[in-house]
């Protein structure tokens, strides 16, 4: 088998942050044969793996394989009159995948509507918005070891699933590569989700439905979120954080109008973005690194912004955050 690498290839394109770094050696990969022999060949070297680039801040050169999944598909595996199981490729684009649902009236991805990246990686950050997360709607996927080139199949309590969180970003991080999805999709009438405070207030006058429901969300994340395309961006840059109901009660009485949610276990779920806006950072901008003037969870890259700039300003607000709420804030994007 003929292996097609690229040397020392800039990564801009391919990274949503839009930051220009180079790798050493590059490869797109179309199926699990080629994935196999590439692995194979490249035992031992340092790898970097790359879907749609959307949850990546780049800060300096890779002097390593970058790997990125391509590979295409979406199959039917079963239907009846209650639902479906859908097989999706890793390298299918993540909101064309939703599109397609919407298309075939299967409910369950609606609320993810316009997250950018790739279907491979959703599970591994186990993607989420509007009420609604990834691991209610997965089945199973299948995955590649790095050192074996076996493919395994993870179900979903084998993928150990939290919030923003699964196994792949533990205690399998950087030794499996994620091939296919399978994912178990409704049928109408669907149980439409709308408990999300922003989407139930705009979807009261419209009639309910899973179509209505992902038009909403894309109209409410394209006024909040820049488009990639034109301000590079890696969508939200940090966590909500979850406290415990004593932090929390604390908090409240320094800030009685902060905003909170409950979550499971008792834990109460804190905005990142009102600690950030509330210290003054939103709309913040020092030459081509900046916060969001729409939405404070979204650090941008006006044009030429390094990674590094990037990073110093993520690690100055979980700074101030940390000095004034006494919250350590969580990068959900991942650094390298």
């Amino acid at each position: 088998m003929v292996l097609n690498f690229q040397k020392d290839i800039s990564l801009r394109t391919y990274n949503t942050f839009g930051i220009d770094v180079k790798s050493k050696k590059f490869i797109g990969i179309q199926s699990t044969d080629v994935l196999k022999a590439v692995l194979a060949e490249n035992q031992g070297a340092q790898v970097l793996l790359l879907g749609g680039g959307s949850n990546l801040l780049l800060t300096k050169d890779f002097d390593g394989l970058t790997i990125r999944i391509e590979n295409r598909g979406i199959e039917i595996l079963k239907e009846d009159e209650y639902g479906a199981r859908i097989k999706v490729a890793a390298g299918e684009n993540w909101h064309d995948f939703v599109l397609w649902c919407l298309k075939k009236d299967f409910g369950g991805v609606e609320n993810l509507a316009l997250i950018p990246g790739s279907v491979g990686a959703a599970p591994i950050q186990n993607i989420g918005a509007y009420g609604v997360e990834l691991s209610q709607v997965f089945e199973s996927c299948e995955a590649m070891s790095r050192e074996t080139g076996e493919i395994k199949t993870f179900n979903k309590t084998e993928c150990e699933f939290g919030y923003r969180n699964s196994i792949f970003k533990n205690t399998l991080k950087e030794q499996y590569i994620i091939t296919s999805v399978e994912f178990n999709l409704t049928k109408a009438p669907h149980q439409i989700n709308t408990s999300y405070g922003g989407l139930s207030e705009k979807i009261e006058s419209k009639s309910p439905s899973i179509q209505t429901v992902a038009q909403t969300v894309i109209e409410i994340r394209s006024a909040k979120l820049p488009d990639p395309r034109h301000i590079g961006n890696s969508g939200s840059f940090f966590k909500n954080p979850v406290l415990g109901s004593e932090q929390f009660a604390a908090l409240q009485q320094q800030y009685p109008n902060l905003p909170h949610y409950p979550d499971q276990k008792g834990k109460v779920k804190i905005p990142a973005a009102w600690l950030i806006d509330y210290l003054g950072f939103k709309g913040y901008r020092k030459n081509d690194t900046g916060v969001h003037q729409n939405q404070a969870l979204v650090l941008v890259n006006y044009g030429n912004a390094s990674g590094a700039e990037i990073k110093k300003l993520a690690q100055q607000i979980k700074d101030k955050v940390l000095e004034n709420f006494k919250i350590d804030l969580e990068f959900e994007v991942n650094i390298l």
